[in-house]
């Protein structure tokens, strides 16, 4: 019996044992959750590599896996800054980063195909990888953005008959058909799945805020199912709103579709209400834009959030296992003309954004972290990250290389050879940019008139986006026009031309420039130019020429012959002559040019208080618009990259009046303090 009693006692203590190595080797643990490794005999353990969404949440090689991911756009930033600018990310704590894909970037003209430079989007996602973020791909075909034109190639504006963009239209389905075929095989390496770092592709952008064409969704599925498989997720983002998610997602479980919604908004509801859009146990919380900060227009205060509220509604997403993609990490630059608007309440109602695309992220436009609102991010996110966070970066040096005096190079009139011109356009009605072959910068529209002993009175009722308007006698091809007044988009009301006495007809000069497309909202096919009948005296005015006026653009890689005329113009001035003060603050486009040197290159802003309107290149790149006298920006952003060790050049394109000390300045700080009072023409 005592022995009995004590096998009894020995099996019992054995049991014991047993049961207290399970809960030690976790065989008790509770339900998998962002914080704790899964079971065992999940039904997926046996994949080495996979992203795939199960049991409402996401799951990486089988482990669940929370986003905290951040937009950065390679697109926004130069090349040699894309591992500075990652660094800085994946010390704030980011696992992923998301990033459009701007088809006009790539295909700027048709059949045109650029991916090197800025756009070498597969060099950007392999250094991604190398550097162990994910990659959420939003591969349009629109973006959105805040860039031109939503990411739609403008040369779809010159196609007659006008197609229907973001819809089922055959025309336009083709065209995406003919662009995807050529992105999605070059990326369908980079895919997760396949050893490369994007863990998911967006489908079109927040469709449910424009249309409901679930055939034009449909497509875009299929073709991109074509060419990706079946592993990768794909998903679409809406506003979180059950009118924007009907319209904007596909039921089922073939796509899974995200949300977004405004910093300030309790998340939870808004995910509850997601899951009504996905398959059951599909529906991950996912805001695949929560807003770091915001947008600016022209002419607004520079857009400024919270930190610490931004912070506390980041945290109400991560302390309950939700994941979020911060919009922006890092906004970067809109270089070149690549800057997008929106509208409000009609298409004149127009709302042009700034070069700069700080959007008051973190990771601020030159890459500056010692700020407030990435500490307080970066707080946050170090409590829910899964790994510990990396070591934060200081700040790149900047500098201010000091006063650069400029000279007046040229006249923009008298760089162009109006009487011997093969680009010129010839049509009885004026015709859209677009229609010329010019994407993007300027357009000039010639006609002649005859002119009234009273003056006559000029009317066109549809300018896009902003034109100058001059006369001068027809005979007088040696002399520059007179400049008279503004046509906006915005304020299209009739202007009087003086009387000119002149030996034959008057000639008329409207030199419209493209400010950037709409990229959002019912208006986006935006045509630019002069887009009207023009008025004269209440009659059509017909027989017009119009020149298309070239300027390099971000992804143009040729030397531009008027940027280079204006440089040599400025060596043959400085020997010669000295341009008179009334030439000087004539309110006439024209180029001024100078130079300045740098003993080490660092990042550098140039100002540009006291000056009007216009556009800037240093070293033949454009690094985008200035309008001071509009505001809020003053100063541009100008990478190292773009500048080299002794003289540098600095070439303005002026469109009104300039600084009368004809100076700008390198500076080490941004600027966004200017404002219209400073204007000299009062106008905008």
């Amino acid at each position: 019996m005592a022995k009995k009693g004590s096998l009894r006692i020995t099996i019992a203590m054995a049991v014991f044992i047993f049961l207290i190595s399970l809960v030690v080797l976790g065989a008790f643990a509770p339900l998998p959750s962002l914080s704790h490794r899964p079971s065992q005999s999940h039904p997926n353990k046996g994949f080495e590599r996979k992203f795939e969404i199960a049991e409402d949440m996401f799951w990486k090689d089988a482990e669940p896996f929370r986003i905290i991911g951040g937009d950065l756009h390679y697109f926004r930033v130069l090349p040699e800054y894309w591992e500075d600018r990652l660094l800085r990310a994946k010390a704030l704590g980011l696992n992923t980063i998301q990033t459009y894909v701007p088809w006009n970037l790539h295909e700027p003209r048709q059949g045109r195909l650029v991916f090197e430079g800025i756009a070498d989007l597969i060099s950007f996602l392999r250094l991604c990888h190398k550097m162990d973020m994910l990659v959420m791909l939003r591969a349009g075909p629109y973006i959105c953005g805040e860039w031109d034109f939503g990411g739609f190639p403008p040369w779809l504006l010159a196609k007659e008959p006008a197609i229907r963009i973001r819809s089922s239209d055959a025309a336009f389905l083709d065209l995406v058909k003919s662009w995807w075929e050529i992105l999605l095989p070059k990326v369908s390496p980079l895919l997760y799945n396949n050893g490369g770092p994007i863990i998911m592709v967006q489908v079109e952008n927040e469709f449910g805020s424009y249309g409901d064409d679930q055939a034009y969704l449909h497509y875009l599925v299929k073709l991109a199912r074509g060419h990706l498989g079946d592993d990768i997720i794909l998903y679409t983002t809406d506003g979180g709103s059950r009118e924007t998610l009907e319209k904007g997602t596909i039921r089922g479980d073939a796509v899974f579709s995200a949300v977004d919604f405004t910093t300030g908004d309790e998340p939870w509801p808004i995910f509850k209400l997601q899951k009504e859009f996905n398959a059951p146990g599909k529906s991950p919380p996912l805001s695949t834009e929560f807003y770091t900060g915001w947008l600016t227009h022209w002419g607004e205060n520079i857009a400024s959030t919270d930190a610490a509220h931004t912070a506390t509604f980041l945290e109400k997403i991560l302390s309950k296992n939700g994941s979020a993609v911060l919009y922006m990490a890092h906004g970067g630059t809109n270089f070149g003309f690549y800057s997008g608007a929106n509208s409000g309440a009609n298409e004149s109602d127009y709302k042009p954004d700034l070069t700069s695309y700080d959007y008051d992220a973190p990771i601020r436009e030159s890459g500056d972290v010692d700020n407030a609102k990435y500490k307080a991010l970066r707080r946050v996110i170090a409590k829910y990250s899964a790994v510990p966070l990396a070591s934060v970066p200081s700040n790149n040096k900047r500098t201010a290389y000091g006063s650069i005096k400029l000279k007046k190079t040229a006249f923009l009139y008298d760089t162009i050879d109006i009487k011997n011109l093969i680009d010129m356009v010839e049509s009885e009605n004026p015709a859209s940019m677009e229609a010329t072959g010019q994407m993007f910068g300027f357009v000039l529209y010639v006609s002649e008139y005859t002119a009234k002993g009273n003056g006559s009175t000029l009317f066109i009722s549809k300018v896009h986006d902003r034109g100058q308007v001059f006369i001068s006698c027809a005979e007088d091809n040696g002399k520059r026009p007179r400049y008279i007044d503004l046509i906006t988009r915005w304020s299209n009301r009739p202007i009087n031309l003086p009387y000119l006495k002149c030996g034959s007809k008057n000639k008329l000069y409207i030199l419209v420039e493209n400010m950037g497309r709409l990229n959002y909202g019912p208006y986006m096919f935006d045509r630019k130019g002069i887009l009207s009948s023009v008025y004269l005296d209440g009659r059509l005015l017909y027989k017009w020429k119009m020149l298309p006026i070239p300027f390099r653009n971000l992804n143009e890689q040729k030397v531009n012959p008027i940027v280079l005329n204006a440089r040599k113009e400025f060596l043959k001035d400085s020997a010669h002559r000295k341009l008179k003060d009334q030439e000087i603050l004539n309110p006439e486009p024209a180029f001024y040019t100078g130079h300045f040197i740098v003993n080490k290159v660092t990042d550098t802003y140039i100002s540009f208080k006291g000056w009007s309107k216009g556009i800037a290149f240093i070293n033949e790149f454009n690094v985008g618009r200035f309008w001071p006298s509009r505001g809020p920006q003053c100063n541009l952003y100008v990478p190292a990259p773009i500048l080299r060790e002794g003289k540098n050049s600095l070439v303005i394109l002026e469109l009104e009046v300039p600084n009368p000390d004809l100076q700008v300045s390198s500076v080490d700080h941004p600027d966004f303090t200017c404002g219209h009072a400073s204007s000299k023409l009062r106008k905008f």
